[in-house]
């Protein structure tokens, strides 16, 4: 049986590249609309940054994590930018680059 930092990894490498989605988003994603903060500890403790894209994740006004564990909030700023996401005063333009999964389960 998957753990829930296994359904959340699952989440967050389905997010193309390009896009970014919500804490809250990738816990209903993952089965439990509750779990935003969940989402935040698993990304914290991020086992891959290489295979888990956690720079495509923001909080619900599309601003990017002061305590981005990999370097900080300007490393985030600067994945996102390399993938084309226009990030502005540290916050992503949700109307705009929110990933948008045709099914929620």
């Amino acid at each position: 049986m998957d753990s829930v930092y296994d359904r959340i990894y699952d989440v967050v490498c389905s997010i193309p590249k390009g896009k970014v989605c919500t804490y809250g988003m990738v816990a209903t994603l993952a089965g439990n609309k509750r779990w935003a903060r969940v989402v935040g500890y698993a990304l914290h403790v991020n086992p891959d940054q290489s295979k888990i894209p956690c720079h495509r994740v923001v909080n619900k006004e599309g601003r990017v994590s002061k305590a981005f564990v990999f370097g900080g909030e300007n490393e985030q700023i600067k994945l996102l930018q390399n993938e084309g996401v226009e990030v502005v005063d540290g916050v992503v333009d949700l109307e705009k680059y929110m990933y948008k999964p045709r099914v929620i389960l």
